[in-house]
This record gives structure tokens, sequence and C-alpha cells, in this order.
């Protein structure tokens, strides 16, 4: 009897144990075909390089101001058929530590020559999107001989080129547009509802491991809050920089999004005072926009500028589009 009532504590045990286990949150893993490695810059500072392997020149991605390098997770992939493709986290951003700076794009952009230096890599393109285009124009300047190239994907404005011959960069600061709405709790149950949702509000949709990188989670996996990251500190003293960049001596592709594409919930939304304010927006960035391109085509020699019709993630909104004309740069390279 006690033989038999031992067995039954053991199954409903052992069934309440499965119970339990089922009902806890799966480690969730990015699916991207990628290696993560940290790569010492500085005695107190670690990049996270990702490498999504791949043949060929070697071509190294860099994320616009808020992101880690997962940003291009399903962006990357798609180049490493043809090229040797990696990413790279910049400081106080992600997994990669964090260490004040001295002002301006130049640290970061030594920050980047310490990775192909470490990496032993010959001659990589970079390619960097939004603010990133700082340092694309910091180590093409200073350090013209370690790249064959640079690609700026809606990255060529004031902070990345200013000849004096365009718009100065407070007055794209200035252009303020109308505000995105804000997750519900139901948008917050998962890191998928979350991505969900984004690709709603702003009409394309980013990596899921991006958001796992970018927002502080709960106990029980759920997305929170956005991470507060120290190294967004350096991107109002980046734009608001005394010093600029004239001149990029390397071969150089610039991608701007003109016209812009207005984001998903503007299109959608009923509020005829929010319609306003978002079409005054997006004609003023796009007056702005178009003479920053000029300038950039008529100051810089040989350069490849395109206008595409689209939105700032300009890689993820038309990304055949850039991956065509990334493709045509890269192969025409000597």
């Amino acid at each position: 009897m006690r033989r038999a009532t031992l067995i039954c504590v053991l199954i409903l045990s052992t069934g309440f144990l499965t119970l339990l286990y089922s009902q806890q949150p799966v480690p969730w893993r990015d699916p991207s075909p990628h290696t993560i490695q940290l790569v010492t810059v500085d005695k107190e500072v670690r990049l996270e390089v990702l490498d999504w392997g791949g043949s060929g020149r070697p071509v190294i991605l860099l994320a616009g101001g808020g992101n880690t390098a997962h940003v291009f997770d399903d962006f990357a992939p798609r180049l490493a058929a043809n090229y040797h493709v990696y990413g790279i986290t910049r400081r106080g951003f992600g997994a990669s530590t964090y260490a004040p700076l001295e002002d301006g794009a130049d640290p970061l952009g030594e920050d980047v020559l310490a990775i192909i230096r470490a990496l032993k890599l010959n001659k990589p393109v970079l390619v960097g999107h939004s603010i990133a285009g700082a340092e694309l124009s910091s180590v093409a300047t200073l350090h013209p001989d370690s790249v064959a190239g640079v690609i700026y994907l809606e990255a060529a404005y004031p902070y990345a080129f200013d000849n004096g011959q365009g718009p100065m960069m407070k007055e794209f600061l200035e252009v303020q547009g109308p505000q995105p709405p804000s997750p519900s709790q139901s948008d917050l149950t998962s890191f998928s509802a979350l991505q969900k949702w984004d690709a709603q509000v702003y009409g394309f949709q980013l990596p899921e491991s991006e958001f796992h990188q970018t927002w502080d989670s709960t106990s029980n996996g759920r997305p929170e809050k956005p991470r507060d990251f120290p190294g967004s500190q350096s991107f109002a003293t980046i734009m608001m920089s005394t010093k600029t960049y004239a001149r990029i001596p390397v071969p150089t592709l610039a991608i701007f999004a003109i016209p812009h594409v207005q984001e998903a919930w503007m299109i959608k939304t009923t509020d005829a005072a929010v319609r306003k304010d978002a079409d005054a927006y997006f004609a003023r960035l796009d007056a702005l926009a178009e003479k920053q391109a000029k300038a950039f085509e008529d100051g810089v020699p040989g350069a490849h500028v395109v206008r595409l019709r689209s939105m700032h993630y300009v890689y993820v909104a038309n990304e055949s589009d850039v991956l065509r004309e990334m493709r045509a740069f890269l192969d025409n390279l000597k």
C-alpha cells in the first residue's frame, strides 16, 4: 500500500514539475547566421562584432543612432553571398562596453579602425546608416588608405559632410514632426508582439533580435521599456560639433531617401492636425535633404548619389534597391 502511494506521489510530482517547466519562458535565440565576439579597442572598452561570414571583399555595417549591429540581422545575410560581412555595435550600446570619449566623431572612428586592425581586414568597405555617417567620414578622412570605400545609407547629412554649400545641421534639428504612439500593454506581451506593433506603426519591420538588444525585459522575458544606453550622450556632440568633414577622399556611394515616405501611423491617422504637421514636416525635411544631396554631389568628386522614394531606414524599406546599388558599387571597386 505504501509502495503504491509512493508511486502515485512520484507520478503526480513528475506531472506537476513537467507542467511547471513547460510554463517557463523558453530562452530566445537569435536566428541570424552570425558569430559574435567582443573585440578590445581600448583598455576599458570591448565592442561587439558580428560576423555573418561570406567570401570576397570585407564589408563592415555600422548602425544608426540607438541601434546595435543586430539591426542588420536580416539585411546582412543578403550580402554574405558575395562579400564577407561584419557588423559593429558602437561603444555604449547593446553588448559593447562604454567609456567616455572626447567630443566629436573621430574617437568613434578610431574604434572602427581598431576593429579593422584587430581582425586584420584588408581595405574593407564601410557602410553606415544615419549618424554612422560621421564615423564613415572620420575614417575616410583621417585614414583613407585603410578602406576601399564608404557607403552612406541616409547618412550623408551635415554631421558627415559639410563644405559650407549645403544646409546647416541645426536646420535639420529645428524640423520637428508629430510624435508616434507608444505601445500598449498588449503590445508588450512578447518581443514578437512588440516587433509586430513597431512594424505596424512605422511601416517597415526590424529584426526581433534588435528589440532584444535595445529593450529591457521583465523576469518572465517580456519587453518592459527601452534601454537607456550611455553611448547616447555622444550623438548631440556629433551633430553640433564645430569640426566638419568637407571632403571624402575615397570612392563613395550615398543613398538619400528623397522624397521621404511618411510613417504608417501618420498615413492612417484620422487626426487632421497630425496629418497637417506630418505633411509640413516632410516637405521641409525633403527640401533640406535635396539641398544636402546636391551639395554632396557637387562637393565629393566621383561620388555616386542615389535618391530613392523611401524612409529613413532605407535599407529595410527599400532593401532590393539598396542591395542593387551597393552591389554595383562594390563590384566596381578596384
